[in-house]
Formats: C-alpha cells, structure tokens, sequence
C-alpha cells in the first residue's frame, strides 16, 4: 500500500512544480477531448433534435441505431479510425494516423451518439403540447427549437458532461489512433497504462489522480453552470 502514498505525493509535486511533460499531457488531454465533445454537440444537437420532433417511417430504426451507438466499444472505434488512416486505408492521404487529430475523430465517433441520444431524451420529456402552442403564437421553426432548447437546457447540459465524460476517460481508441508519442499524441489515459506497463505504479497513480482531478474540474464547472440555469 505504500505505494498509493506515494503516488499521491508524486501526484501533489507533479502538480506543484509544474512538471513540463505532464502540463503538456494534462492540455492536450483537455484540449483533445474538450475538441471532440464541442464536436460532438455541434452533431449531436441538431441530430438529436431532429429526431426527436420529426416523424417518419424509419424513426424508430434510426434511434435504435443511436442507442446502440452509445454502447460503442472504444477499441472497436479504434480499429476502424484506424483501418481508414492508415496509409493504405480510404483516408491514408490524409496523414493523421498518430496525430492528436486523429484522437479527436475517434473521441468523436465515441461522443456523438451520447450527445445525440441524451438530446433525444431530453427533447422528447418536454411537453408535446409545448410545441403546438409555440406555433400557435406565431413561432418560426427555428424559434421554436431554440425555445424547446431553453426549455431542456438542464438536461442538455447533462448530456455536455455526460459527452466529455465518455472520452476523458477513453483509452483504447486513443492509444490505437494516437500511438501514444511522447508531447505529440500521449494523454493521461495512455500515459497511465505506459507507466503502469513498466511497473510504475506511483506514476500510474499520480496520473490518475491528477485525470480525475482534471475532470472533475470541467464537470464542476458545467455543474455550477447547469445549477445556475435552474435557479432562472
């Protein structure tokens, strides 16, 4: 056990004296996945929106398919990111296999289906009746979804960390895309099973503290956010 103590310490003087490499692996960790969830919602939102007031005969096929999207194996969505970026793959020209950009595609392709399908259930617990009164009062199309927006604006916020969550965290996609190169594509995550691989347990350790520590900087901060708007 005395290598739990001793990962905190590491973890505490990581933090205190401003370890070159690990700022660098902390903000690229949150730059990659704060990236791929402002991608995700950019996707997911209207996605999701349109899902959930549309009606048309396949709907239900579709959002079957979002819920399973949901459930998406991260080193599934590893293999094909990189089956289409390697070199001899679809996107190979492209050259971003082993780049934080490719990172950022796969954390995507994890997040967009929770984005889409939080957005669904979000939309869907309003009130039906809300929309037709909407219209009734003269309410464009784009009106009245940003009103439903504002109306679903706790549970969309949720569904903001609920998307970071889901990919701060991840660690097969990135390690399969990203190769885990030294200040060029290594995260906390790839950074933890590296150290933890070679023994390194108090690193491993104090990695993970500072990873949750990391995350439960943003979700405090989305937190105080989303109980704010309930206070409106």
């Amino acid at each position: 056990m005395d290598f739990i103590l001793e990962g905190i310490k590491q973890a505490i003087m990581l933090l205190v004296e401003g370890n070159p490499e690990i700022v660098h692996i902390m903000f690229l960790s949150l730059r990659v996945s704060g990236i791929a969830t402002l991608i995700s919602l950019i996707i997911g939102l209207p996605v999701g929106t349109f899902l959930a007031l549309a009606e048309f005969p396949s709907k239900k096929l579709w959002i079957s398919m979002i819920n399973t999207g949901m459930a998406l194996p991260p080193v599934a969505v590893g293999l094909f990111v990189s089956i289409m970026l390697w070199r001899s793959g679809p996107l190979g020209n492209l050259r971003l296999m082993y780049t934080p950009s490719a990172i950022i595609i796969a954390q995507t392709i994890i997040a967009a289906p929770v984005v889409t399908g939080l957005t669904l259930t979000a939309l869907q617990q309003l009130n039906p009746r809300l929309k037709l009164q909407l219209y009734g009062l003269g309410a464009s199309r784009i009106q009245m979804i940003l009103t439903l927006w504002r109306e679903a604006r706790l549970p969309l916020l949720a569904t903001v960390i609920a998307g970071f969550g889901s990919v701060i965290s991840e660690v097969g996609a990135s390690m399969m895309v990203g190769g885990n190169l030294r200040y060029h594509t290594r995260v906390l995550t790839t950074a933890i099973v590296l150290e933890t691989s070679k023994g390194q347990f108090a690193i491993a350790i104090a990695l993970s503290l500072i990873l949750l520590l990391l995350a439960y900087t943003v979700n405090l901060w989305l937190t105080w956010l989303q109980q704010r708007n309930s206070q409106k």
